[in-house]
């Protein structure tokens, strides 16, 4: 049995990291409620845009408008968008994430990947540190939008993407990320950001066939449509954002329910040592009271 000095150290140690995990429990759950207000109150109106924008597409196909950013052209060259964050202790969050993005690039797009066609863009320090790693196309990694999520920001990067579509810079543009369901559950998510898929391809969505389009649908093209991709993608940005503190929240209440039954073990284990001390103790002066008797 271990003496009572090493475990009255583990007791310490395990006692000081269940406080280190019940604060960074209650600091996750602070930033969770503050960012999934943002989420709640975007997603309507992000996805009514969605169905606008898919049932647009369609509609400009029919009547022969060209769309730059629905333009469907051989598949060449891929962007893949990685989403992760810049912090660890939030469980499987972010390699469920990474993992995803490499199957992409080695099954969905294998031809393209093996050509050297496939590039990563890293927005999250976890992602980065894990592709810098490989032997992969890089672009310079955007890690500064989860450190502190702003809109404005997220737009400068979202107009990047379309301006690099509209290039022909790539065919395809992918988005992989977390999104929020609830605290305890993240729905891995990877979906096409550009070109824009026709509502014809998507089966969830069901808006009526014809809306009237002030002033025109050329000039929602060249503004509704614009608008409507930079918000889905600062969505998918926010939702990362929501998820990776809802993952942090329970990795950590986990954490801490670990470390308050460790430290009741460790405890009864101190309380069984110390006895077993002091019963020798008591015999020991009890021999020696025996013996100065004899």
């Amino acid at each position: 049995m271990a003496n009572l000095k090493t475990i009255r150290i583990r007791i310490n140690s395990v006692r000081s990291t269940r406080q280190i995990t019940s604060a960074m429990k209650m600091v996750a759950a602070a930033k969770l409620r503050k960012a999934q207000d943002k989420l709640l109150r975007l997603r309507p109106y992000a996805g009514k845009l969605h169905e606008i924008l898919g049932g647009l597409s369609q509609s400009l196909a029919s009547l022969g408008v060209e769309n730059v950013y629905g333009r469907v052209t051989p598949v060449d060259k891929v962007l893949i968008v990685v989403i992760t964050s810049n912090k660890g202790l939030c469980g499987a969050f972010n390699s469920n994430v990474i993992k995803e993005a490499r199957r992409l690039a080695t099954e969905k797009y294998s031809e393209q990947f093996a050509k050297g066609n496939v590039t990563f863009l890293n927005i999250g320090k976890k992602g980065s540190d894990i592709f810098k790693k490989l032997d992969v196309n890089l672009l310079p990694d955007k890690n500064y939008l989860v450190a502190d999520l702003k809109f404005n920001e997220a737009v400068i990067v979202a107009q990047e993407l379309m301006d690099s579509f509209i290039n022909n810079e790539y065919n395809v543009i992918e988005l992989v990320y977390n999104k929020f369901k609830n605290t305890a559950v993240q729905e891995l998510t990877s979906t096409q950001f550009l070109p824009i898929k026709p509502i014809e391809d998507e089966e969830s969505i069901s808006i009526p066939p014809d809306y009237i389009y002030e002033p025109n649908k050329e000039e929602i093209v060249r503004e509704l449509i614009p608008k409507s991709l930079k918000i889905q993608f600062y969505n998918a940005v926010l939702d990362s954002f929501v998820s990776e503190n809802g993952a942090r929240m329970t990795a950590m209440h986990t954490a801490t329910d670990n470390a308050t039954t460790l430290l009741q073990d460790l405890t009864l284990q101190y309380n069984k040592a110390r006895q077993a001390s002091i019963t020798n103790q008591i015999i020991e002066v009890a021999s020696g009271a025996e013996a100065l008797k004899g």
